[in-house]
C-alpha cells in the first residue's frame, strides 16, 4: 500500500486557508446509530470557528429533516447526492433536488418495481427500516439490522445494475438509484448552491471524512481525506482509500478530526 495513504491523523496539514468540513454520517459521526452530544458538540466548533459544515449521506432525504434542523451544519446532502435541505430565512428546511419533478416521479416508479424483484428473489433481503422516507433511491439493509452475507449483497448490487442502476453500499446499507449524481457530485452541486464556490477549484481547502466504500470517489479526488478508525473493515473492498485515518472510530474519530483542524489535539 502506498504510504500516501493510510497515514496517522497526526500527519494531516492543516491548509491556512481551510474552507470547511464535508462528511458522510452514518458510522462516521453516529456511534451505535446516534449522534451523540459531543459530536455535535465538535460540529459546532468548527462552525464557530468559521467553517462550512456539510454532511453528505446515503440516509433519505425524510429521515433527515430533523437532523438538519437540530445540528449546527450548512445543509445535509441525502440519498447519495440526490436531494439536500437547507434552512431558509425563516428557519424552516427547503428542499433541493438534482433531478426535476416529472424525473423523480418516474425514477421512483421504477425503483420500486427493482426493489420488490430484489426481495423476491435474493434470500433474506429486505428494504431498510427508513425506506419510507426515501424520493430519489433505494436501500436494502446488510447491517443495520440484519447481517447480510457478501454473496447477497453483491446480488442484490447486481440486479440493480442490471436495471440500469447506479449502486452503492454503505456500512449498513446497499443503495441505488437512477442518475448521475454520486456523493462526489452532490458535494459539487451543493458547495456551488449554497457558496458560489467551485469544488473543484478549491479541492485543497476542504476535508472529507469517512467510513465504507461508498465513500471512495471522495477519498479518491479529495486531497485531504480522512477515515475514522473502522474503516478497517472495508479497506480489503475499496479501490480508493483515505489519505489519513484517524485512531477512534466512528463519532470519536470525527472529533479527533475537528480537534485537529482547530488545533487541540492532544
Amino acid at each position: 500500500m502506498s504510504q500516501d495513504f493510510l497515514r496517522p491523523l497526526s500527519e494531516l496539514p492543516v491548509p491556512a486557508n481551510l474552507l470547511g468540513v464535508l462528511t458522510d454520517i452514518d458510522d462516521t459521526l453516529t456511534t451505535d446509530g446516534v449522534v451523540p452530544d459531543h459530536v455535535v458538540a465538535a460540529i459546532a466548533r468548527l462552525k464557530d470557528a468559521g467553517l462550512k459544515v456539510v454532511p453528505i449521506t446515503g440516509r433519505p432525504v425524510g429521515w433527515s429533516v430533523p437532523f438538519a434542523s437540530a445540528w449546527p451544519v450548512d445543509s445535509i446532502v441525502a440519498e447519495n447526492g440526490a436531494v439536500a435541505l437547507r434552512r431558509n430565512a425563516q428557519g424552516s428546511l427547503d428542499k433541493l433536488y438534482q433531478q426535476d419533478a416529472e424525473e423523480r416521479a418516474s425514477n421512483f416508479a421504477k425503483m420500486q418495481t427493482v426493489l420488490e424483484q430484489i426481495e423476491a428473489t435474493v434470500p433474506g433481503a429486505a428494504r431498510a427500516t427508513d425506506s419510507a422516507g426515501r424520493e430519489c433511491d433505494i436501500a436494502v439493509d446488510h447491517s443495520e439490522f440484519t447481517n447480510m452475507p457478501q454473496a447477497q449483497i453483491d446480488q442484490c448490487m447486481a440486479l440493480m445494475k442490471a436495471a440500469g442502476m447506479n449502486a452503492t453500499v454503505s456500512s449498513i446499507h446497499i443503495n441505488g438509484w437512477f442518475g448521475e449524481h454520486n456523493k462526489l457530485e452532490g458535494a459539487r452541486w451543493i458547495v456551488r448552491e449554497l457558496f458560489d464556490i467551485d469544488l473543484d477549484v478549491t479541492l485543497g481547502q476542504w476535508v472529507y471524512i469517512g467510513d465504507s466504500t461508498n465513500d471512495q470517489l471522495m477519498f479518491q479526488h479529495m486531497p485531504h481525506s480522512v477515515g475514522v478508525a473502522n474503516i478497517e473493515r472495508f479497506v480489503p473492498q475499496l479501490k480508493h482509500l483515505p489519505r489519513y485515518v484517524t485512531t477512534a472510530e466512528r463519532g470519536d474519530g470525527f472529533v479527533q478530526l475537528a480537534d485537529q483542524l482547530l488545533g487541540t489535539q492532544k
